[in-house]
């Protein structure tokens, strides 16, 4: 132990009292007795004195107040941690012989009694006998105080016949048990030695008790009943030889050495030679008080025993008591002076160390007392740079690794940025990454060292040889740039791989090395949704060079073939969640027919999609396009809606007209594209047929895109099916008079133009008008549309002349049988309406000499029967004008009505008052107006019932 280096790492302090610490310090003159024991604890250190008394002493070893204990002498206390209590033994002298007067007494240091003006004593809670009929009185050697769970108290007390009494309990309120351990007898059968030392250790509900004796040391398990006894070693130290470790292990000192046990033996051992007058523990050093055996002084010795060294020596006089407080070490001499000894701060030892070049125990030293990480750093990097300055940049480099979290790296790869120090800079990269602590600029820095030093080997390890738990250890986005760079694809594919960035992999894979066989089969084995992420961003790619499996592997994406059960339900959430086909439209840019063939496949899988409209938007304008070219209008966020609107009549049809001609060109020169065309065309009125259904309210596309693309193109079946559907029958009409199809015209309109189908009979007029300004023969056209007409009575004969008129080439024969049977039949509805206007004037004319004779003449009546019960009429009786005749009796209450006549004239009023009801019902007059073949007659009809020529004019002024 003699080569232990010895410092000065304590020193020396004053206790100054007011402020004058230039005198050493010293027990109160105010304690007079001799101080047999002293105790440490909050804040305060307590004396005990051979006159009795004890003295409570502050920071400056000032008396703060002290009391008479025991009327002799007081041989032990201690001070309690967790409460302000005072535990003491000592020796009240009693006058009567029957009784010990050695007695333990409690003071509540809380709780103060005043006694005169002058003196101060606390409250005694208890006072207990220690020895008593089982308890043969002895001589107390050693005493311990342990607090559980308070109040419970754990009392021991070491006796010189080797026995040790412990009182367990509220010792204030003497609810305690008390019982006696003994230690083992000396082998040499003789008496017991004495107990020198006790000390209790604590490890969760094991409570277990140190003992020793000159000759031995042994352990007691109090949790165990009975206390179970168990010898550690057979040698043993003298009185004040013993402390507790703060890991709760036993230090006894001996002149050979110093030992520790634990409860299971002897520990270490450390050699330091000379007799231990003191033994104890202060902040993780030890303490001895050696005295040399030839010169008899004595000298206090500080052992760092983790950096084995010594950290303070100093002689001393004669100490009579040791004890540690305010993080202080305390020694009490013998003529009552105070010796007080405190650590120097941490900045203080190591700046001297650092003078004398000591680096390593530095690190020790601030490793061993737990500093904190930042001055831990701060210490390395010193060391660092000695050894940098030395040129051992291996050693240094190791000091800086360790600085790895607290020390910027910056401050240390300028140093290693020499091409000769690239390793020492390697292996502190390769740390910095470990930590998780590395930048993006640090990746790339480590992995440009791999790449100029060509170790494979390294990189791999620093790549591959991950253990791919948790997250990876380096930016993932620098590692793969500068793996492309340098041409390690393979490693840049791993990374990012593993790293979960399927967009890089792919990148690499299709951008860097071609391989789209292995890029199509990894995005085949990746979750739906990341799949279509990176379909979205590399599909151009894989479009242009794998077209057919990048269109089985967006069906995958977009129909869930994988599960298809789901796809047959309508769970319209789950619907949602897939992708849409329409996400993947921009990747077919270059590749319209594949793109053509992906949604065909798609709409016959899924009929439900909530992107059906623009789907089948983009497939109208693949299949009507002349050219076959990537989706332009649909693919649009808004177009003119108004266009539509303007598109009519001759606009419309020379838009078509003009597109027939390109078609026509189109198809003389490439007849390949004219077929495909062709069958392009009867795929897209396929669909506008399929999309728009009878059943269907809606169609399933936009009408007005598809309006515009079949007008673009001269789409004429896609026209006129859209145009019908529209119910937009003049404008299917103009499609067929720019074509010049009489046939389909007539066609058309027999289709179109039946009014008992909901269709519109005017066509027939128009269809008419355009035979009229034709300006050639059509007289085979014109006799099958006039026997149309003249079924059905849609067009008057005058109007069908003065159309007909207009064309030179048509000559009279053409209408000759067609007039000749109108006049016929007008010639027999004149006749008609002659005879029943004949028939109305003879009624009406009967009628008014009715009535004159009614006003003028007077009225016979010749009944003489009653109507009503045929019996001859009596007066009182009632005649009417129209010749009924009755009893008054049998007409009851109703005197003014004729029973016979009243129910017809009843009837005559209620039609008259429905025609007046009528005449204010205008929308009826207009639906029968609208409905009727002949406008004219329902207006007829309307005044021959007088319903519109009554004109009612409202009162002027109440007259």
């Amino acid at each position: 132990m003699y080569q232990w280096r010895k410092f000065e790492f304590f020193e020396e302090k004053s206790a100054g009292r007011g402020g004058g610490g230039g005198s050493a310090a010293a027990v109160p003159a105010e304690i007079a007795g001799r101080v047999t024991c002293c105790s440490g604890g909050r804040g305060r250190v307590a004396v005990g004195c051979d006159d009795g008394t004890v003295g409570l002493l502050d920071r400056g070893f000032r008396l703060s107040y002290g009391f008479q204990a025991y009327a002799s002498s007081v041989l032990f206390l201690q001070q309690l941690k967790q409460r302000n209590v005072l535990v003491t033994v000592g020796d009240d002298d009693q006058s009567s012989s029957q009784a010990s007067a050695i007695c333990l007494k409690v003071f509540d240091l809380d709780k103060v009694q005043e006694e005169g003006s002058s003196t101060t004593t606390p409250f005694c809670v208890q006072i207990l006998r220690i020895f008593t009929d089982q308890f043969p009185q002895a001589k107390i050697t050693s005493f311990m105080v342990l607090e559980e769970a308070p109040p419970i108290l754990m009392i021991a007390i070491g006796l010189d016949n080797g026995f040790i009494y412990c009182i367990k309990g509220d010792i204030a309120r003497e609810r305690i048990t008390r019982f006696k351990l003994q230690v083992e007898a000396a082998s040499d059968g003789s008496t017991s030695l004495p107990i020198t030392g006790l000390g209790f250790r604590v490890e969760g509900q094991a409570h277990q008790l140190f003992s020793v004796t000159p000759g031995s040391v042994t352990l007691f398990s109090l949790h165990i009943q009975p206390p179970r006894r168990q010898t550690l070693d057979q040698i043993g130290c003298q009185t004040n030889a013993v402390a507790m470790s703060d890991r709760m292990d036993l230090i006894i000192g001996r002149p050979e050495a110093v030992y520790f046990y634990e409860v299971d033996g002897r520990g270490p051992c450390w050699a330091f030679d000379g007799e231990k007058k003191f033994v104890g523990w202060f902040r993780g050093y030890l303490l001895c008080i050696i005295e040399d055996q030839r010169t008899h002084k004595s000298t206090l010795n500080v052992y760092d025993l983790k950096n084995r060294l010594i950290a303070h020596s100093m002689p001393v006089g004669d100490v009579s008591h040791l004890v540690c407080e305010w993080g202080y070490i305390i020694l009490i001499m013998s003529d009552k002076k105070i010796l007080c000894i405190g650590e120097k701060d941490m900045e203080s030892k190591l700046d001297m160390l650092f003078k004398k070049n000591l680096y390593t125990v530095a690190i020790n030293l601030v490793q061993s007392q737990q500093a904190d990480p930042a001055s831990t750093a701060e210490v390395l990097r010193k060391y660092g740079d000695h050894l940098y300055g030395k040129q051992e940049y291996d050693e240094a480099m190791s000091q800086y690794i360790h600085t790895i979290g607290h020390l910027e790296p910056s401050y240390v790869i300028q140093k290693f940025l020499d091409a000769k120090r690239i390793y020492n800079l390697t292996n502190y990269l390769e740390k910095l990454h470990d930590r998780g602590l590395a930048s993006k600029d640090h990746t790339t820095l480590l992995l440009n060292c791999y790449t100029k030093l060509k170790d494979v080997e390294k990189l791999n390890h620093f790549i591959k040889d991950e253990d791919g738990v948790g997250e990876i250890k380096f930016d993932v986005e620098t590692a793969i740039r500068v793996c492309r760079a340098a041409g390690y694809h393979e490693h840049a594919m791993f990374v990012a791989k593993k790293a979960g960035r399927h967009e890089l992999y792919l990148k690499i894979l299709l951008e860097d090395l071609g391989r789209y066989d292995e890029a199509l089969q990894y995005i085949s084995g990746l979750e739906a949704n990341q799949a279509g992420l990176t379909v979205k961003e590399y599909g151009k790619i894989l479009v242009e060079h794998r077209p057919a499996e990048t269109v089985e592997i967006l069906l995958r994406l977009c129909t869930d073939v994988g599960d298809p059960t789901s796809r047959r339900g309508s769970n319209s959430m789950h619907l949602l969640m897939i992708p849409s086909p329409m996400d993947f439209v921009n990747i077919f840019v270059h590749s319209p027919q594949y793109l053509m063939g992906f949604l065909e496949n798609y709409i016959k899988t899924v009929t439900d999609s909530p992107a059906q409209t623009e789907i089948h938007n983009t497939l109208l304008e693949l299949y009507i396009s002349n050219d076959l070219s990537f989706p332009s209008i649909s693919q649009e966020n808004e177009y003119e809606n108004h266009y539509i609107k303007e598109i009519k009549g001759k606009e419309t049809a020379n838009v078509y007209r003009s597109g027939i001609k390109e078609k026509t060109g189109l198809g003389k020169e490439d007849p390949k594209v004219a077929k495909n065309i062709v069958d392009r065309r009867r795929k897209g009125l396929a669909l506008l047929k399929s999309a728009w259904t009878s059943e269907m309210e809606d169609p399933l596309y936009d009408v007005d895109l598809a309006l515009i693309l079949c007008n673009t193109n001269a789409f004429k079946d896609g026209l006129l099916f859209l145009y019908e559907k529209l119910k937009l029958y003049k404008e299917v009409i103009s499609c067929y008079k720019q074509a010049h199809d009489h046939q389909g015209l007539i066609a058309c309109c027999k289709k179109l133009g039946d009014s008992s189908q909901g269709g519109d009979p005017s066509l027939w007029g128009d269809l008419l008008k355009y035979f009229g300004d034709l300006g050639e023969d059509c007289s085979k056209e014109v006799k099958e549309v006039l026997t149309y007409i003249e079924k059905e009575d849609v067009v008057p004969p005058i109007v069908v002349l003065q159309t007909l008129s207009k064309n030179p080439c048509l000559t009279l024969s053409v209408v000759k049988d067609y007039i000749a049977r109108k006049l016929e039949q007008e010639s027999k509805l004149i006749e008609d309406d002659r005879k029943s206007i004949d028939k109305y004037q003879a009624e009406t004319e009967l009628m008014k000499r009715e009535i004159q004779d009614l006003k003028t003449n007077a009225k016979v009546f010749q009944l003489s029967k009653c109507s009503a019960c045929t019996f001859t009429l009596d007066l009182p009786a009632v005649h009417f004008l129209c010749m009924h005749s009755f009893h008054l009796r049998c007409l009851g209450d109703n005197e003014k009505e004729c029973p016979e006549c009243a129910p017809e004239y009843r009837s005559v009023m209620e039609a008259k008052q429905k025609l007046e009801q009528n005449a204010r019902d205008h929308d009826l007059f207009f639906r029968q107006l609208r409905g009727s073949k002949d406008g004219f007659s329902v207006i007829a009809d309307y005044f021959s019932k007088g319903i519109v020529s009554k004109t009612t004019l409202p009162p002027e002024n109440g007259r």
